[in-house]
């Protein structure tokens, strides 16, 4: 391997963030937010649903049930509640439906810059406002890069589906050489194509359902066993049941003496075969010390 191209939730972060704000805008209240977030996220599996799902049982909320529920691949989703749509996504689906204005622009960079995945919640006419989340990043996600690099990776990348700034931020505390931001599945698939073009061996780790093209598309696939989805681990050729970023460093170096020993074994056999010709020319070859040079 030459590059690796990482997943940032659930790869290089804990996967289990947690809801750290509620920003309504526009007249609108924390507890419409949340219950209509909770609403379009209570059949995702995707740890930022669940993480909104679970902030609001935990404040003791109801969720309504949606009409005319929609997925936005990649984007968000949406759906009516008494006879409004409300839609979720992220900042870069604000920007696509043309809702976003300079203050509410101002207030997302603020909260991206501080490493916060932000999902905001709007309707037809304007953005209700945002839910912040946060994600620990794994403690041994930074001596994994070191020792990554120490292996010999030449290019490690973060592709994500998350907006910049949070990308960046946790790039910078695990050491990433490269981020890419706000990715569909599509775009994964495309800048890994890019790397296995540039670097030849190309690995992909992951844990989504959004990662299994990518993992595909990569020269080996190595998925999150235990917080992973099922298509990422199916995808995969390598699947960590633990979860333990430290096993790739070890994998690299495992499987390179695994090489080296092959390749020992070889050049012995070969040696073994030259020497047995050799002696057959001299005349001390028999077909016996034949059968056994084979063995």
């Amino acid at each position: 391997l030459r590059a690796i191209a990482m997943d940032k939730t659930g790869t290089l972060t804990q996967g289990r963030p947690a809801v750290v704000d509620v920003v309504p805008v526009g007249g609108h209240d924390d507890e419409e937010l949340l219950t209509r977030a909770g609403a379009l996220e209570q059949n995702s599996n995707h740890p930022l649903a669940r993480a909104i799902v679970q902030e609001t049982e935990r404040r003791g909320m109801a969720i309504a049930t949606a009409d005319e529920f929609e997925i936005v691949q990649g984007k968000g989703a949406s759906g009516r509640f008494n006879g409004k749509t409300y839609w979720l996504g992220s900042h870069r689906y604000l920007e696509q439906r043309g809702q976003e204005t300079p203050e509410v622009q101002e207030q997302l960079e603020a909260m991206q810059a501080a490493g916060r995945t932000v999902v905001v919640i709007g309707n037809d006419h304007h953005a209700c406002g945002f839910i912040t989340l946060a994600d620990a990043i794994r403690e041994e996600s930074r001596e994994v890069v070191n020792q990554l690099h120490a292996a010999g990776i030449e290019h490690l990348v973060m592709l994500t589906g998350d907006n910049e700034g949070t990308a960046n931020a946790i790039a910078k505390q695990a050491g990433i050489d490269a981020v890419r931001a706000e990715l569909l599945p599509e775009d994964k698939v495309s800048a890994v194509e890019e790397l296995v073009a540039k670097y030849e061996h190309v690995a992909m780790i992951g844990d989504g359902v959004n990662d299994a093209p990518a993992l595909a598309r990569a020269s080996l696939g190595i998925a999150m066993g235990a917080a992973g989805s099922d298509a990422a681990i199916e995808t995969a050729d390598i699947a960590l049941m633990s979860d333990d970023l430290s096993k790739i460093p070890w994998l690299i170096h495992h499987s390179r003496r695994t090489l080296r020993i092959i390749r020992q074994n070889i050049a012995f056999s070969l040696a073994v075969k030259a020497i047995f010709v050799i002696l057959t020319f001299a005349g001390y070859a028999s077909l016996w010390a034949a059968i056994a040079a084979d063995m």
